[in-house]
């Protein structure tokens, strides 16, 4: 992390959670559709501190990085993001279970 020393990294693959694969794919289509840079995504997590860090999941760095990003260059509004997740909230914790697969 920043050039500090750190744990080893195990290479060990753990199963991924429905949203962290949303996470991954939003990542994948939103970089192909040129929303964003890597430079711009680095800065903003290094921005985001040591913190981020310790108190943060992979994932979770990594979407606040996005919509920060996106928010930052006019992709959508925060309050357009509000509206949607108040949308999403509506949907329950239930939503999209009907849509997971096993990967073949």
């Amino acid at each position: 992390m920043g050039g500090q020393e750190s744990e080893p990294v195990s290479g060990n693959e753990h199963e991924y959670a429905f949203w962290e694969k949303r996470i991954d794919a939003l990542m994948v289509i939103a970089s192909r559709k040129g929303l964003f840079t890597v430079d711009q995504l680095r800065r903003v997590l290094e921005e985001m501190g040591e913190n981020a860090f310790e108190t943060m999941s992979y994932y979770e760095r990594w979407i606040f990085a996005v919509n920060r990003v996106l928010i930052e260059t006019g992709v959508y509004s925060t309050e357009e993001l509000a509206r949607k997740l108040s949308e999403v909230r509506e949907r329950g914790s239930t939503y999209g279970e009907c849509c997971q697969s096993e990967p073949r």
